[in-house]
């Protein structure tokens, strides 16, 4: 676990979109990729991630939903605080299936923003656990090119469950058959928050529009979840093993490469 971040080398901005402001915050150059933050908020080990992004010569939009940004993750009791704060949240609908979380349009509204400040051809999405499935709805918006799911936790309790809209669903197949669109999914092979058969609901919609990356649970971080003897489950975050030739620094590896091979074209260096 880090500690707390002051995340002095973001810039933070509050963006207004559809009536709503949120803080937002910004690192790097190039075009812009959003990432979206777990249950525990903007984290230490999330804004890691974002440096890892921006450094690759991206802009990196972090909105900040809920939580103390920069804050370290707490012990259990504030874990378990953390998340009754998402489940009386009205932007998130954490138990449905079958449509999306209404925070989902603002962030679709900060892409097409982005996309807008930073130009080049589109823009990169990752969502982690709680927003890992955001990423598949965002793939709406059309300037949205390489969506990357991150262990989707949602909808909690429905294993097969895709929280996403049939109807948003549907145009992202149709991205998938027309454009060529691709999206990623990464899990751990034991994870029952984002257990097998939601990757096999993704695989059955979208075919070869979906990638999947399955790591073994050995891979996970022996200091994260697995030092409590339950299955990794936070591939970039609190499972990941932040030592060069780790599966999971090389799942940052290759995320970053998609995302570069998206937005800047093959031909920029790594």
């Amino acid at each position: 676990m880090l500690p707390n971040d002051d995340l002095h080398d973001f810039t933070r901005r509050e963006i207004s979109l559809a009536n709503k402001t949120k803080p937002v915050f910004v690192r790097g150059a190039g075009p812009a990729v959003i990432v979206m933050h777990e249950t525990f908020g903007l984290t230490p080990e999330v804004a890691r991630l974002c440096r890892w992004i921006s450094d690759a010569g991206l802009t990196v939009y972090a909105p900040a939903l809920f939580g103390t940004p920069g804050k370290a993750v707490g012990g259990k009791l504030a874990q378990t605080l953390d998340a009754i704060r998402v489940c009386i949240s009205r932007e998130f609908k954490i138990l449905a299936a079958n449509q999306s979380s209404p925070v989902v349009d603002w962030l679709k509204r900060l892409a097409a923003r982005a996309f807008q400040e930073c130009g080049g051809p589109g823009v990169g999405v990752i969502g982690l656990c709680l927003t890992g499935n955001f990423a598949l709805a965002m793939a709406v918006e059309p300037s949205v090119l390489a969506p990357v799911m991150g262990e989707p936790g949602l909808p909690f309790g429905k294993p097969a469950g895709m929280h996403i809209s049939p109807e948003d669903l549907a145009t992202v197949k149709q991205r998938v058959e027309k454009e060529g669109l691709r999206v990623q999914g990464y899990r751990f092979k034991g994870d029952t928050i984002c257990p097998k058969e939601r990757f096999n609901s993704f695989q059955n919609a979208l075919n070869q529009g979906f990638v999947p990356t399955i790591l073994l649970d050995e891979n996970g971080n022996p200091e994260g979840r697995r030092a409590h003897g339950e299955p990794p489950h936070s591939v970039f975050t609190g499972d990941l093993i932040d030592r060069q030739g780790e599966p999971t620094r090389q799942a940052v590896d290759s995320v970053i490469a998609f995302f570069k091979q998206k937005l800047a074209g093959k031909s920029a260096s790594a």
